[in-house]
Order: C-alpha cells, then sequence, then structure tokens
C-alpha cells in the first residue's frame, strides 16, 4: 500500500482522512493519573516556582479563562483556584505511545503529528468500513478504556488532512465532526479567517488588503488572487487545502533542531548555574543528531533577559559538528569576542531569563568528509556507541564527562511539535521513556 506520509499533493474525491486530537493532553494525563486533580483546574508547568509559565491547561482552566503562556499570577487573576503540576515528559510519551497503538488496530497508515495529534488515511479502507464516524466512535471509546476516562479527543473527518485538522477545532472538547462538499460553505460562513490552523492576523491582513474577510470567500477565491495575497506557490496550497486536495501530509526532512529552556532563580544566580544549562541544552541537541545520524553546519543561540533585551549569534561552522561540548565552545568564543569588544563583563548573568539554542544546514554522517590528520573520525564512532548502550542499558549507564557536571541542569521538557525523535525506524525510542533522575 501506498504510504499516505509521502504524498505531495495529491486529488482523490474518494479519500478518507481521519485527525485526531488529544483533548488538554498533558493536563487530561495528570488528572487521570491523580483523582484528586480531577474536574479541577490544573496548569502544567515545567518547573515548580510561583512564577512559572503553564506549558498546558486543563479543560477547567481554559474555561475559566488560562491560556497557555501564561505565568501563575496571571492566571490567577482569571483562575483563582488553578493548581499546578509540574510536567512529567516521559509519562506523556507513555500516553502517546498507548493512544497511537490504539489507532494503528484500525489503519496501518497512521502518522503521528506531534505528542498529542495523529492523522489517519482511511482511503484505502472504504471497502473495509461502512461508516467512519462509527469508526471514530470506536476509537474514542477504545481510547477511554486504554488510557482513562480523562484522557478525551476531538476527531475531525475530512478528504484532506487540513480540513480533518478543522473539524478538530471545530467542537472541543470530545467532538466529532465530519467535513463534507456538501458542508463546508455551513461551516465556513460562521468563521472568521483567524480561526484557520495557521492563519494568524498578518495572514488575516494580507487577505483583507485584497478583499477577502472570510474563509467561505477564501474558498470560492482564484489561484491567482490567492498566490497574490501569498506571494507565491504558498497561494496555491491554500487553495487546495479549502478544496479538498491533499498538500500537507507528506515527509519533512529536519530543517534545524532547537533545545530552548527559561531558567530557574538557581541556575539564574551564578555564572556556572546558566553555564551547566548551555551544556545540557548542547547535550539535548547532541543526542538528536546522532538519533538522526546527520551533523550541523551551522549554529543559532539566544539570550533573552528579564526585562525583554535578546542577544543572539549566529555561527557557521568550518567543519560539521555533532559534539555537544564543541558547539558550546562556539558559542563561548562568540560570546566572549562580544563580551571584549564591547566591554562587558559577562552575557550570561543574574537577568538571564531564557536560553535557546538552535542548530541547522545538516548533513548526513555518511556524507562526513574527514581530513587525514583529523581525530574526529573514532570520537564520532565513540559517541554512536554511547548512546547505542544508553538506548539498550538505560540514559544513566554510560555517560560523558560534560553530562556529569550538573545532571539537573535541564529539566526533561516535551513540546507539541515534531515527534520524530520518539521514533526510530518503526520502533519507539524507550530512551526517551526514562524520567530525569532527582
Amino acid at each position: 500500500m501506498a504510504r499516505f506520509s509521502q504524498n505531495k499533493i495529491t486529488v482523490n474525491p474518494n479519500a478518507v482522512v481521519m485527525y485526531v486530537d488529544m483533548n488538554s493532553f498533558f493536563a487530561s494525563c495528570e488528572q487521570q493519573d491523580n483523582a484528586d486533580l480531577r474536574g479541577k483546574p490544573i496548569g502544567v508547568c515545567t518547573y515548580n516556582s510561583p512564577n512559572a509559565s503553564v506549558i498546558a491547561a486543563s479543560i477547567e482552566a481554559k474555561r475559566m479563562g488560562v491560556k497557555t503562556g501564561m505565568r501563575l499570577p496571571d492566571c490567577k487573576m482569571f483562575c483563582p483556584d488553578i493548581i499546578p503540576v509540574t510536567t512529567r515528559p516521559a509519562r506523556y510519551r507513555e500516553y502517546h505511545l498507548m493512544i497511537m497503538k490504539v489507532l494503528f488496530q484500525y489503519c496501518d497508515d497512521v502518522i503521528a503529528k506531534s505528542i498529542d495529534e495523529a492523522v489517519m488515511n482511511f482511503t484505502s479502507y472504504r471497502w473495509v468500513y461502512k461508516d467512519f464516524k462509527e469508526i471514530a466512535l470506536k476509537i474514542k471509546a477504545d481510547l477511554r478504556n486504554v488510557c482513562g476516562e480523562c484522557v478525551t479527543c476531538s476527531i475531525g473527518i475530512a478528504p484532506n488532512s487540513f480540513l480533518a485538522k478543522l473539524g478538530t477545532e471545530l467542537q472541543k472538547p470530545d467532538g466529532l465532526v465530519e467535513i463534507t462538499p456538501e458542508n463546508i460553505d455551513g461551516y465556513l460562513k460562521t468563521m472568521k479567517l483567524t480561526d484557520l490552523p495557521g492563519i494568524a492576523n498578518a495572514n488575516e491582513r494580507r487577505l483583507q488588503t485584497i478583499g477577502i474577510r472570510t474563509p467561505l470567500e477564501m474558498k470560492n477565491s482564484s489561484q491567482a488572487l490567492l498566490r497574490k495575497a501569498f506571494g507565491g506557490i504558498v497561494g496555491y496550497y491554500w487553495h487546495c487545502r479549502l478544496n479538498f486536495m491533499e498538500v500537507d501530509l507528506y515527509k519533512n526532512d529536519y530543517r534545524a533542531m532547537s533545545a530552548t529552556r527559561t531558567t530557574s532563580p538557581e541556575q539564574r544566580s551564578t555564572v556556572q548555574g546558566l553555564d551547566s544549562l548551555l551544556i545540557a541544552l548542547c547535550t539535548r541537541l547532541e543526542q538528536r543528531l546522532v538519533k538522526q545520524k546527520v551533523f550541523c553546519r551551522g549554529l543559532s543561540f539566544h539570550l533573552r533577559y528579564k526585562d525583554f533585551t535578546n542577544w543572539d549569534a549566529r555561527i557557521q561552522f568550518q567543519y560539521p559538528v555533532q559534539d555537544a561540548m564543541e558547539m558550546r565552545s562556539y558559542i563561548m568564543d562568540r560570546m566572549q569576542a562580544y563580551e571584549k569588544s564591547h566591554g562587558l563583563k559577562t552575557l550570561l548573568h543574574d537577568q538571564t531569563a531564557n536560553i535557546g539554542v538552535t542548530v541547522h544546514d545538516f548533513i548526513t554522517d555518511a556524507a562526513v568528509q574527514y581530513s587525514l590528520f583529523d581525530n574526529r573520525i573514532s570520537q564520532d564512532k565513540l559517541r554512536l556507541v554511547m548512546y547505542g548502550i544508553k538506548d539498550k542499558y538505560g540514559k544513566n549507564s554510560v555517560r560523558k564527562a560534560s553530562e556529569t557536571i550538573n545532571p539537573y541542569a535541564m529539566k526533561d521538557a516535551i513540546g507539541f511539535g515534531s515527534v520524530k525523535d520518539l521514533y526510530e525506524g518503526d520502533h519507539f525510542n524507550k530512551y526517551l521513556l526514562e524520567e530525569d533522575e532527582q
């Protein structure tokens, strides 16, 4: 069977795509594991501190006005009874795996779009299943049985993945919506442009400038007009999405990998604490590079301070890099050069609120060329062996010296974006199911 995940642009009027979006996923997992939290407004936070930011809010908290990214003091203005809960990334990955196993029981073409979203291509199952709404209800029931009553989902059904995802947005929580050529206009005419996934305020202004003010007008616009609004091929893609053509379900290689953390008060109190966090960020990127069998040829570094000013650097490497301490060395050299030229004591100080590292410009490990006098070959082979041991015997079975500087420098975290790192080929990456030691 052709894998839907490899499609580019397809036109199939008989296509059946189902989008599964877990409701308030992190918070729901916490409520499922702790009965005392059920039915109460909770905010999942990376750190247990009075000014922590909420990375996920429960359904009850959302109803009170709590939004992702709010700091706890702001949340309490809307929801005085909000309960902060410290995030447990490894547990959410376990729930993700349970969910994916349920979905694969119904269809062998399932793509995890994020930790809490998946898309299923049922096009080849049209003769197996007669009623896809009934199948969606069975999936919901199975997820409740496997994961528990608190872990609910909204499901959208449509001929392409974009409209199926849109269906999940129309009825939350625990919704089920099917979008068809017969009913799509009825849904679109009640919506704002920014209700469409991917249309933010800037795109809304672009569309309004050329006279498009509603999603229905956008659907009925010509390709030429949408190309004008978006400046080229992107406009064509939007025409396809709203007119039942598939443009979104194909495999994307990584363009960049990022690791970023908000600093804790303890880390900000010393330069050594901030440096330990930087090393931990680089080590996390090293692990991802090794897993994906790539090296990076460029790096971006970002510091944000408590007064919302920033310091950024972009570094290109002479030779491809995969090693964490080598990344850190490049960053420190750049910071020290800037500090010297500007008469600064240090860029890392007690006002540093956030540190981020992004690697990019990838090259496969097979394409890396070494000098005859380069000792990197043995280092790179040793690194690969080390991560193989970690995968087999546990993340702390063997550690580099850089990992022992401060094992708690960076708390494990998980985002809502790509979940490629959770998998090795067709298998789940067990290395990421281990909680950080406390």
